[in-house]
């Protein structure tokens, strides 16, 4: 898109320093800081936090006068309220060139992709981005807003303290509150004497990056072969201008491939068959996953056409994604392996893969594939940003560490990315899969479904039969309190019999980051049995309102076994040993959890 640019006359850029005080509850959580819309519509809400990232990047001399930031946000409620007092405090702040998407949007992985490839790539210092995730939007549901650093990556643990510091003891904020609303509407550079915006068409460098991922030629073959049909579920989140564009125009996707692609600020609201709630899973993804043939239980329905070969959802703020062919749903643990296991297919590896790495919730069904492969597999705290470390090892920022890059990792959240950027990216792992299953169906002379490459992985690899139990809202203080129970022992169940199946040993996740060094504690609790089944509870960092308690199982099948079962039924025994294990039931009243996934 072509770019006015204007000239604002005389623009008044005095700058007014706030008197404020410290507002609690300002510390992040895995994602950034999520609270409920009008907390951050209160007075001094998110100038506080925004002042104490600035005063955190002056500590770290980061160079923020005279720089460039990025600012964009997922589309939600508030976004380009959020959007315009962000502009007014970094200019009041220094920086001279504001970067923003058209519309105010950005989803996750394109912000790390501005960042990095944008101009002459590396160019801005960092990145705000406005969003709470698949969390509801609204003025009654969710807001948040993260910060992402040089390399387009969350900011990690030590910078994020220091924020938090910073929002315990500030004093006043900076803001120009003078400069007109900016209109962010269609591309256009606006010229305010010391400081610049520009305003960009928000998919064109997402875009760019990913055709040096894939050969767009070779899937576009595939996706208008037309025995192939696709269904790309945006779920009214910030995807649907990024799906339209390169699954609808770019690989010729009959047009309406992408369903609920216009992006609302309430993610369709509480009207819509997943009440706003932007979330790719067989829970809240019902529209999409009825149309492929399944219920909320992953179980095979009936529907009155034929379901499409293939599958995807995304989220609020497009870096999680949701695989599926017809009647046929792909975990995302075992997503991540089959990616890997296949990746030699894929251009962005063609030199070979060196390393991967997953959350340590996550299946072990990647480690399968990396011993098999002969490379490198690493296992993190939940957060992207620990990732972002092994990407960056051997860079600039760590030269003495290793290199691990080529590199793919991903959560069983439904997170899945690469090191073409610095945050899991929806797009690029259906893109992924999408490479798959054309190389595969230019091999076979037919067309491969995600299901076909499903069950010839587990006939080589094995199984990792998964689910997880999600109790949402949960009283704060008594899931820890069932958290502290359960820490407390901590390698002393060793030897324990529960219902046939015998423990091998029980512990709290800490994790010693091999490239900064940063120690991580309490990450989550694990009981891992003798056959290699697990069990593992974390409270979530991503919600708003009370806890939110996940419970992981997984129990492994040899391809020798029988890997046909559905996978809920497999790891229901070990549910109950789970509920045992924490008295969860006790603790917290629940006696069902509120998703499945």
């Amino acid at each position: 898109m072509s770019k006015w640019v204007k000239t604002l006359t005389d623009p008044d850029l005095t700058v007014a320093t706030v008197a404020t005080s410290p507002i609690d509850g300002q510390a992040p959580g895995t994602s950034g800081l999520r609270k409920k819309t009008k907390v951050f519509m209160a007075p001094n809400y998110l100038a506080n936090y925004v002042q104490s990232v600035f005063n955190t990047l002056y500590d770290e001399k980061v160079p923020v006068k005279g720089g460039t930031l990025v600012v964009s946000g997922d589309g939600r409620y508030w976004n380009k309220e959020a959007i315009q007092i962000i502009i007014k405090m970094a200019i009041a702040n220094g920086v001279a060139r504001i970067w923003c998407g058209t519309d105010g949007l950005l989803s996750t992985p394109a912000t790390s992709a501005v960042i990095r490839a944008r101009g002459n790539g590396f160019e801005p210092f960092g990145g705000f981005i406005c969003s709470a995730s698949h969390n509801p939007g609204g003025i009654n549901d969710d807001f948040g807003i993260k910060y992402n650093c040089e390399n387009g990556g969350p900011a990690p643990e030590k910078m994020t303290k220091k924020m938090v510091e910073w929002t315990a003891k500030i004093t006043d904020y900076k803001i120009c509150n003078n400069i007109p609303e900016i209109d962010i509407k269609e591309p256009a550079i606006y010229k305010l004497d010391t400081a610049t915006i520009e305003v960009f068409d928000c998919v064109e460098d997402h875009l760019a990056v990913l055709k040096k991922c894939f050969d767009f030629e070779a899937m576009k073959k595939l996706v208008t072969n037309p025995g192939f049909t696709i269904v790309y579920d945006c779920m009214c989140g910030v995807q649907g201008p990024y799906a339209k564009r390169i699954i609808e125009e770019e690989l010729g996707a009959v047009p309406g491939s992408c369903t609920n692609a216009e992006p609302k600020e309430d993610f369709g609201g509480p009207e819509s068959a997943w009440h706003g709630h932007a979330d790719p899973n067989l829970t809240y993804a019902v529209e999409l996953v009825a149309t492929m043939g399944l219920n909320k239980k992953g179980e095979k329905i009936k529907t009155k056409t034929p379901p499409p070969i293939f599958g995807a959802a995304a989220d609020g703020d497009a870096d999680r994604n949701m695989i599926l062919s017809a009647q046929f749903f792909v975990s995302p643990s075992d997503s991540l392996a089959m990616i890997v296991a296949n990746s030699s297919l894929i251009p962005q590896f063609k030199d070979g893969l060196k390393a991967c790495a997953r959350s340590m919730p996550t299946s072990g069904a990647l480690d399968i594939v990396a011993a098999k492969k002969g490379i490198d597999c690493f296992e993190v705290p939940t957060g992207w940003k620990f990732f972002g470390n092994l990407m960056d090892s051997g860079t600039k920022d760590f030269p003495t560490k290793p290199v691990y890059t080529p590199f793919i990792c991903g959560e069983e959240s439904f997170g899945t990315g690469a090191d073409h950027v610095r945050e899991k990216d929806g797009m690029w792992a259906v893109l992924a899969w999408l490479q798959i299953l054309a190389v595969k169906s230019e091999q076979a002379g037919k067309i491969v479904t995600v299901e076909d490459v499903a069950n010839a992985h587990w006939a080589e690899y094995g199984r990792n039969y998964y689910a997880r139990y999600d109790y949402e809202g949960v009283d704060k203080a008594k899931a820890e309190e069932m958290m502290k129970m359960m820490s407390e022992k901590a390698g002393t169940l060793a030897g324990t019999e529960m219902k046939g199946m015998k423990i091998q040993t029980n512990d709290v996740f800490c994790y010693l980051d091999p490239v900064d060094g940063s120690e991580s504690k309490n990450q989550g609790i694990r009981f891992i049995f003798e056959d290699k089944s697990r069990i593992v509870f974390r409270l979530s960092g991503t919600g708003v309102a009370g806890a939110t308690v996940r419970l992981y199982l997984e129990k492994y099948e040899p391809p020798s076994g029988n890997l046909t079962q559905h996978q809920f039924d497999v790891v229901k025994p070990l549910a109950d040993i789970a509920l045992e294990l924490s008295q969860l039931v006790s603790y917290t009243g629940r006696t069902s959890p509120t998703v499945i996934t």
